[in-house]
């Protein structure tokens, strides 16, 4: 071996880059992302909120925003589906109004929730009120075991499914002939009544009436798979349309991805489908199997970030404008 083999390499020179070889060209002529006739308005007192949806920056949520009022009015026009997942604590957060209104509109043209979400429903039209309180509850052994819940929830849907219904037909059927005194808030009742689909995805196990003597296996083990193909039927119209996963983290994004897999294995296009996520934070599932896999190469997935308390009326709001012709374009 060399005596210089084991000798450490030469340090780097000290010397700086020397940059006047750059190239540079005028800013003006930058393909830029941001641009002032894109930047929003200060809002004008009294002037209404189709003013202030059309102030509003045309970027990222605020753009999806819009993007996400111009795919539902679209399909509408178009007579496209426009399926809403609603999860329980939209209806815990007292939207049921706003989203009654939308389906009188025809801007729901089929309602899906979970197991929770028509639990809520139904004691909210029985008394006007839900949403026990878990920890005061839980220890004392009286959580889940409000009689009418378990009893009469229970019983709609035996009957209801001895009928040949699925659960969200025979709630809503239950409702519509009992005629209870909060009736009008009820989101079932509405499907009832104006005749819009509406099913009902169950986990067996998770909900309070299934702690209760009167609950079948049979019948909301059959009830809720009745309800899963009228889904598919739904979704296999999404062709052009919408669908909206409303505050549920996993149980209806799961059942969308599933009937999804059934309409592509049996031929039929989804093309032009926009996917909706409305939720407090960007969770797997939703992200994954609403908003990314079934539009792939296909159609667009959105993705709105917000408490539904605020963010649901003001997609609601948006809509209305657009449904009223106040507003023709929301930031054309």
């Amino acid at each position: 071996m060399a005596e210089d083999d084991n000798q450490a390499p030469s340090p780097a020179p000290h010397e700086r880059f020397d940059l006047g070889a750059l190239r540079t060209y005028p800013l003006k002529s930058r393909i830029s992302k941001v641009r002032v006739e894109h930047f929003a308005r200060p809002h004008r007192a009294g002037s209404g909120l189709g003013d202030w949806l059309t102030a509003l920056p045309r970027f990222l949520a605020a753009s999806d925003l819009v993007a996400v009022t111009d795919a539902v009015i679209a399909a509408r026009a178009a007579h496209r589906g426009i399926v809403w997942g609603i999860g329980a604590h939209v209806v815990k957060t007292g939207l049921a109004p706003i989203v009654i209104d939308l389906m009188e509109r025809g801007l729901v043209t089929a309602l899906a929730t979970n197991g929770a979400g028509i639990i809520h429903d139904f004691e909210i039209a029985l008394v006007g009120a839900t949403s026990e309180d878990v920890e005061a509850e839980l220890g004392p052994g009286r959580f889940g075991m409000a009689d009418e819940t378990g009893r009469l929830l229970n019983g709609a849907i035996n009957d209801g499914v001895a009928r040949g219904l699925g659960l969200g037909q025979s709630v809503a059927s239950f409702l519509t002939s009992h005629h209870p005194q909060y009736e009008r808030y009820s989101l079932v009742a509405a499907a009832g009544r104006l005749g819009i689909p509406l099913t009902v995805h169950v986990a067996m196990g998770t909900d309070i009436i299934h702690m209760h003597p009167a609950a079948s296996g049979a019948s909301i083990g059959e009830g809720s798979l009745r309800d899963f193909r009228l889904f598919v039927s739904q979704v296999s119209r999404l062709a052009g349309g919408v669908y909206l996963n409303c505050g549920s983290a996993v149980v209806l994004p799961e059942v969308f991805l599933k009937a999804v897999a059934i309409v592509r294995n049996t031929g039929v296009a989804l093309d032009g489908l926009t996917t909706v996520n409305m939720d407090f934070a960007r969770l797997y599932r939703p992200e994954t199997n609403v908003v990314r896999r079934p539009v792939a190469g296909i159609g667009r997935g959105i993705s709105l970030v917000g408490h539904h308390e605020l963010l649901i009326p003001l997609v609601a709001a948006a809509l209305v404008e657009r449904d009223s012709g106040r507003d023709q374009g929301v930031r054309p």
